[in-house]
């Protein structure tokens, strides 16, 4: 540094410019001693304009609030902290800007005052601000949506209380965590959305996504109504990328009742489609399957018909399981058939039970070990066997069978495979008592 200080003011000078808060200074007697380009820009006036002006009598202020302006802003020396007013100051044009100002005193070496520095801002400059930092706080606790800041990263960097509630977790716990390790499922499809969103800016509007989330009672399936917004610093020339606010709602109820609506729409007409044909087969046992082939209709993989007959080993012997049908139709060449279930077989349990049984492959077994100890198409994970009944007896039973690819079967599969069974029993009932045509 030479002997003039001339490098330390350089630094001061280029400090105040480079603030982004325009700022003036007053000696102790008002006269203006510094003036930044923000303060210019505001105002049209330079530096050299301003600098040396006694107060903003006659160039930034009215005449009439000159006195008002100056008494409050050097008023600063005399008390501690920092003062807020606003004023109405006047641009070189003649405008007027309203402005907020923050001022306080600068002491001299001796602990006397020695001036006044004061910060200001348009005011609408600083509500816009104000409010941008309200809506971020309201967002952040208040918000009927679940919000999650992503850093570039695509972690979370943010989690407002909603959305930590959605994951089944704390605010903290799932901060810089990836979003694989929070989600089983649709972590790809989100982290893809997220990557485009800060490639090329938000979707044009808001997109539903099914994920699987990882709580700590296990995995939940949600349907997320999901809005992006990408964040970019204001401060820099060219954007900058600093992450994208998700915003999404759980509407899991809504597109499930949806589904199952559509579902049991679906099934209603082919139940009526399925009776329309079954009518026009001349032979009962055809309309049987008939209707099996509408039921399996985005319902199963397949479908088997197992009858009881009289045992071959005479009278007083328990009847034994034939399989009569088969959907889609067996290979050429195979007729019916006796079916040998090992005991504990869940079409068994449904005989047992005169009621539906669900199974499903467990974690521990393949699904083609699984299928082909219960003598089912290879690849099968999940069935639902029924039963048969007509007029109080039990005529055999009806299996649905799913691949692993597929979801198991549920209550309302369930309740539609009894539907069916009721009218293919009935259809077999009438088989079997109908008189042999000439």
């Amino acid at each position: 540094m030479s002997a003039s200080g001339q490098p330390t003011h350089d630094l001061l000078a280029a400090l105040l410019d480079g603030m982004d808060a325009a700022l003036c200074a007053f000696d102790a007697d008002g006269v203006v001693t510094h003036w930044n380009r923000e303060a210019e820009r505001i105002l049209g006036w330079t530096a050299a304009e301003a600098v040396g002006r006694k107060g903003f009598s006659g160039w930034a202020a009215r005449p009439a609030d000159a006195q008002d302006v100056e008494d409050r802003l050097m008023a600063a020396q005399d008390v501690p902290g920092r003062q807020v007013h606003e004023f109405a100051l006047l641009t070189k044009d003649g405008g007027r800007v309203l402005v907020r100002t923050q001022s306080a005193g600068v002491p001299g070496a001796d602990g006397r005052p020695a001036g006044v520095y004061c910060a200001f801002t348009e005011v609408h400059a600083q509500i816009d601000l104000e409010r941008s930092i309200a809506l971020s706080d309201a967002l952040m606790d208040d918000a009927s949506w679940a919000v999650v800041l992503v850093d570039v990263d695509l972690r979370p960097a943010v989690v407002n209380a909603r959305a930590a509630r959605a994951f089944g977790s704390g605010r903290t716990d799932l901060l810089g965590r990836p979003l694989g390790d929070l989600l089983a499922q649709g972590a790809d499809e989100l982290e893809a959305a997220l990557q485009h969103v800060l490639a090329e800016g938000a979707p044009p509007g808001p997109a539903e996504m099914w994920v699987s989330v990882r709580t700590p009672e296990g995995e939940r399936r949600c349907c997320w109504r999901c809005g992006f917004v990408r964040l970019g610093s204001p401060l820099a020339e060219e954007p900058v990328p600093l992450g994208v606010g998700w915003l999404f709602q759980d509407v899991t109820e809504d597109r499930q009742d949806a589904l199952d609506t559509s579902r049991l729409r679906f099934r209603t007409a082919q139940l009526h489609r399925a009776g329309r044909a079954a009518a026009e087969c001349e032979d009962p046992a055809e309309a049987a399957g008939v209707r099996l082939d509408f039921a399996l209709a985005g319902f199963a993989d397949h479908a088997l018909l197992d009858v009881l007959e009289p045992s071959a080993d005479g009278p007083g012997k328990p009847p034994r399981l034939v399989r009569t049908i088969t959907a889609p139709p067996a290979p050429a060449g195979r007729g019916a058939r006796p079916v040998p279930y090992e005991p504990g077989h869940p079409v068994l349990q449904a005989l047992d039970r005169i009621g539906s049984v669900r199974a499903s492959a467990t974690r521990g077994e393949t699904a083609e070990g699984w299928a082909r100890g219960r003598l089912w198409p290879e690849g099968t994970a999940h069935a639902l066997c029924t039963v048969l009944r007509s007029r109080g007896r039990t005529l055999g039973a009806l299996t649905y069978l799913r691949s692993a690819s597929r979801s198991a079967f549920d209550r309302a599969d369930a309740a539609y495979a009894e539907e069916v069974a009721g009218r293919v029993a009935a259809d077999l009932d009438l088989a079997r008592t109908a008189p042999e045509r000439p």
